[in-house]
């Protein structure tokens, strides 16, 4: 279930973006980024429709995920499980 990130206090959403950038560890590149450019970074993602706060019912957790990686989500569940001959 995707959470709208406006419905979230703004204490809350801070500490879910910090501990999801603390958590991925993500490449930035060459430029070296302080943990507060990281977490700006993943906000605009949020407020530009890139990124979703996504909370998991059957593992009773919340993640931050990208607009695409949702998309092959759930393309995967209904796609079913393959055996390998199509």
């Amino acid at each position: 279930m995707i959470i709208p990130w406006q419905e979230i206090a703004s204490d809350t959403l801070q500490n879910l973006l910090s501990e999801f950038v603390l958590r991925e560890g993500t490449d930035y590149g060459d430029a070296e980024c302080t943990l507060d450019d990281k977490i700006d970074q993943v906000k605009q993602q949020l407020i530009r429709g890139e990124a979703h706060i996504v909370y998991s019912e059957l593992h009773e957790s919340i993640d931050i995920k990208t607009s695409q990686s949702l998309r092959s989500d759930t393309q995967n569940e209904y796609d079913g499980p393959h055996d390998g001959h199509e």
